[in-house]
């Protein structure tokens, strides 16, 4: 289905809303959602969306070992102006499990460039979507929260295999099979921006009055954004084509 986003500014956005659920024909706009939130633009996009539409929320963060783990400041930022409740999962377990990952493993480079470049594969921490996902239909049951909702897009599929359709679209079916009787039947996986690139996810933000000087980005976890990672040429690219003021300091700033 689909929404509009209209806010006091007089600006609007459509936007797709891809509210998968495992029983076909429940679309709505959940009452009580469980948020993934890594402090990032998407899901701080995310969280702001669902809260202008009166969504209680629980934020939830992961601490999997990430050299990006500053990430979690900027998403305690977003729960506090928010006022909402903020949950950390300590997995940094994962780093040291899970090598090979640029994410978690420091004898691995962070690489430059677009997603879409076959390097980029170097950022997979295999399972990751899924592993928190579950962790959060586990947080929705113990809550009687009747959605989760993640800030996958569009961008993300080249790359990873657990930000796509399929995938979305299985994990739902699955989690209301593992969890029958415990969740409500109206239960939905929320990933609003699935068909979205991010440039439509700034240009919304925009128009909700995100402070996305208060969103991090970068893969490398530095005290600035690289600005030459994956994750920060996606995020200049966006703030460029959205015809958005980009707030963030760069410390290559014409990359």
């Amino acid at each position: 289905m689909s929404a509009r986003i209209d806010t006091a500014s007089s600006h609007s956005h459509h936007i797709e809303t891809a509210a998968l659920s495992g029983k076909p024909g429940i679309h709505r706009h959940p009452r009580h959602a469980v948020v993934i939130a890594s402090g990032g633009l998407d899901s701080t996009v995310l969280a702001y969306w669902l809260h202008a539409r009166g969504t209680q929320l629980t934020l939830l963060s992961f601490d999997y070992g990430q050299r990006h783990r500053v990430e979690l400041r900027y998403a305690a930022a977003v729960a506090s102006a928010l006022e909402t409740r903020h949950e950390v999962v300590d997995l940094s377990a994962l780093g040291r499990v899970l090598g090979g990952s640029a994410l978690t493993d420091s004898g691995v480079g962070v690489p430059d460039g677009h997603y879409t470049d076959e390097t980029m594969r170097a950022t997979v921490v295999p399972n990751r979507n899924a592993i928190m996902l579950d962790i959060a239909v586990a947080m929705a049951v113990v809550t009687k929260a009747d959605a989760v909702a993640f800030g996958a897009h569009a961008g993300d599929h080249p790359i990873y295999p657990d930000c796509r359709e399929s995938f979305t679209t299985s994990f739902a079916r699955t989690a209301h099979v593992a969890n029958e009787g415990f969740l409500p039947s109206d239960f939905q996986l929320v990933v609003p921006f699935l068909a979205n690139s991010k440039t439509d996810i700034v240009r919304l933000g925009a128009a909700l009055g995100v402070p996305f000087e208060q969103t991090w980005s970068c893969y490398r976890g530095g005290a600035q954004h690289c600005g030459t990672c994956g994750t920060c040429t996606e995020r200049r690219e966006a703030f460029r084509d959205a015809g958005v003021t980009d707030p963030t300091t760069y410390a290559v700033r014409d990359a």
